[in-house]
């Protein structure tokens, strides 16, 4: 009786789990299908009221067209770029020595400090976009895609930091004492040995600063309102509403191609960021 029970129990959690994911899966997937949908149809199947939303009579590809035929767009996607490579390129510059030091190099304070830093990434750049934009401009970098280089590490460096102490923390303690008694640096510790024994969680927080930065929508909003120098995010939005008039086909569009990029980073180096990020719990 006790196997039946057991079994019974079992299937009773694989179902549970089944279905859970599968009511997950449709909430997650409706915005996005929804969204294709949209930019499939033609303006006027759009305005049509009696039509049903979900479903595409006529699909056409013109508004993928039209956003990628516009050479403003592609500018936007270009800013986008820039910004993107340039913060993730900074972040982990300062975001890997950084937690090394936390990490390995304990001094008095580090345990506190290694909080602080983590503590800085909870401030919501809701907060903080109002004396970051006195700051910007202040040195002068308003409507310039070195404004947002500037601001995005604030959001990116402490998660990207605090990720990567975890995981240098779960490094075990012989490989500082052998690299020492061998003559080794700080530096040379890290570059030789850390760095490749960590990759796993370097990439994850790679993958997190890409995502923050080419998702980034308030900073670029408060800072940036010269169409030349938008990002993707707000470049869309901004160019395709006009008073009440919504280019919704377009607009759909361009919000699909915006988040291709991290859907393709996802899909290739899912397994790397779950690693990452999980590395630190189950090896500590």
């Amino acid at each position: 009786m006790r196997i039946g029970s057991l079994a019974a129990e079992r299937r009773w959690a694989l179902w549970s789990a089944y279905v859970s994911l599968v009511i997950a899966a449709v909430v997650m997937l409706a915005p996005p299908f929804y969204m294709l949908v949209t930019a499939l149809k033609t303006s006027s199947e759009i305005a049509d009221q009696t039509g049903n939303p979900w479903i595409v009579l006529n699909p056409t590809l013109e508004n993928f067209a039209a956003i990628i035929g516009n050479p403003m767009f592609r500018g936007f996607f270009w800013n986008s770029i820039q910004v993107t490579v340039l913060v993730v390129a900074l972040t982990m510059l300062i975001s890997v020595p950084a937690a090394f030091a936390l990490s390995r190099m304990r001094f008095w304070g580090s345990q506190w400090l290694a909080t602080g830093v983590f503590l800085t990434y909870l401030v919501p750049d809701t907060l903080l976009f109002i004396p970051l934009y006195q700051i910007v401009g202040g040195l002068g970098l308003l409507n310039s895609t070195w404004g947002l280089v500037l601001v995005y590490p604030t959001l990116t460096v402490p998660f990207c930091t605090w990720i990567m102490i975890g995981y240098f923390a779960s490094i075990p303690k012989e490989l500082d004492e052998a690299a020492l008694i061998d003559g080794a640096g700080w530096l040379q510790m890290l570059w030789r040995i850390f760095i490749p024994v960590a990759l796993p969680g370097i990439i994850a927080a790679t993958i997190f600063a890409f995502t923050v930065s080419w998702a980034a929508f308030v900073y670029p909003t408060a800072f940036i309102t010269r169409p030349d120098e938008m990002p993707l995010t707000i470049g869309v939005v901004s160019q395709l509403i006009r008073g009440d008039t919504f280019a919704w086909g377009q607009l759909m569009a361009g919000a699909l191609l915006a988040a291709l990029p991290p859907v393709v980073v996802y899909a290739f180096l899912m397994d790397y960021y779950v690693a990452g990020l999980t590395a630190g719990a189950t090896k500590g």
